[in-house]
């Protein structure tokens, strides 16, 4: 059994972690709280926009554009991955590197090699550096720090890259933001872009609470299916387009737009996913460290007991013998 001054040490050592665990924890709270307020902001306009665009592709059937024609041959791939600059966020990372290593397996195993990464975030970077494949540049400073002008240039650079042909198809890998509590790995086409794909899926965020304790997951785990928030129904757009000056313009306008916003809205969810992550991971710890307190002190009360009963029964026996 270990001595008084050792448990006692222990305790002070667990203290001084759940310090650091627990102000870590109201730190991500914080975080995640400003990244909510960004995706608010952001999402009616980008909202109105893939609807417009989305309702225009599919009611002109005969739009054909460099961006939304699927190419039959797919020789060369570029991948759009979003991780985190630092750790301590529980399996956030974790999942996006075993997520980009099943996509590259995937794509080797049907004879594609050349595959290009853009690496968002110094996880992800060094991970594409250890498996030897191709970096696009370097990132860091927009994964912590998320730039819509970093994000417009980004995705025009790879638009032009697309039309000229020297990649096939594009995917981005990140976690779709969906509440406090549950982030969605997301593996997604970005180009060619994909009408059929249903008018507001990834809008399912829940952005009114930041709260991700255990219990509380636990709880929604048992209970199942939580209320399901009302949402509502878009009203559809009238498919008689008149299209002013010409439908070229109006589309080369369009689709940049609406690619940048597909890469921002990411790097935004991933950003939100982290600190949400960070917050749960945080908050584990520290009930952990509770836990691990509880134990310690019921452990050095009981050696405290036996020590104190110890010495009564050494002064009780020496009273005796004399």
């Amino acid at each position: 059994m270990p001595s008084l001054k050792e448990i006692k040490t222990r305790i002070a050592s667990v203290n001084s972690t759940r310090k650091i665990t627990s102000a870590m924890k109201m730190v991500a709270s914080s975080k995640l709280h400003h990244a909510q307020v960004m995706i608010e902001n952001m999402l009616p306009y980008e909202c109105e926009l893939e609807h417009i665009l989305k309702s225009f592709l599919a009611s002109v059937p005969e739009v054909q554009t460099p961006f939304n024609v699927e190419r039959k041959h797919i020789r060369r791939v570029a991948l759009v991955v979003y991780s985190s600059n630092s750790s301590l966020c529980g399996g956030f990372n974790a999942n996006i590197l075993k997520m980009l290593q099943h996509a590259v397996e995937d794509y080797r195993t049907q004879g594609i090699s050349d595959i290009t990464v853009y690496p968002i975030g110094r996880k992800v970077a060094e991970r594409v550096a250890k498996m030897g494949l191709p970096s696009a540049g370097d990132y860091l400073e927009l994964a912590e720090k998320p730039s819509a002008v970093d994000c417009r240039d980004i995705a025009k650079r790879i638009a032009e890259r697309f039309v000229e042909g020297e990649y096939d198809k594009v995917e981005m890998i990140y976690h779709h933001f969906k509440s406090a509590g549950s982030q969605i790995l997301t593996r997604k086409t970005f180009l060619p872009i994909d009408i059929s794909t249903e008018l507001g899926r990834d809008n399912d965020r829940d952005l009114s609470s930041n709260i991700a304790t255990a219990k509380a997951q636990e709880y929604l785990k048992k209970k199942g299916k939580s209320k399901e928030r009302i949402v509502e129904e878009v009203v559809p757009l009238n498919d008689n387009f008149l299209v002013e000056p010409d439908l070229p313009t109006v589309l080369t306008q369009l689709i940049p737009k609406q690619l940048h916003l597909m890469l921002y809205t990411a790097l935004l969810d991933s950003k939100a996913s982290e600190h949400a992550a960070r917050m749960v991971a945080m908050q584990t710890a520290t009930d952990n460290a509770d836990e691990l307190l509880r134990e310690l002190n019921l452990q050095y009360n009981k050696s405290r007991q036996q020590a104190i009963t110890n010495e009564l029964l050494d002064i009780v026996g020496g009273s005796v013998n004399n």
